[in-house]
């Protein structure tokens, strides 16, 4: 089944927190990347999510992660980053 990839970056201006990471994130920039596959049998193209996740760029002296993320709630940490304090 063909899949196809969409890759964002997105950036927060100030610290979030997401499921599946124990600490809240820095400000930054990450990448997020949506897999999605082809929905067969269909008579025009559609296509479904696969899977979802971010990475952080490394810091200095670690490595650089890539977790799987819901789409909701990195949706709502990113729509909670543009509310002014």
């Amino acid at each position: 089944m063909p899949n196809r990839t969409h890759r964002e970056i997105m950036v927060f201006r100030r610290p979030f927190r997401l499921h599946g990471w124990s600490e809240a994130q820095p400000a930054g920039t990450y990448v997020v990347e949506t897999e999605e596959e082809l929905i067969e049998g269909l008579s025009f193209a559609a296509f479904r999510r696969v899977s979802t996740t971010i990475t952080r760029e490394a810091l200095p002296g670690a490595t650089r992660e890539t977790i799987p993320v819901d789409p909701v709630d990195l949706a709502r940490a990113q729509a909670a980053d543009q509310v002014d304090p």
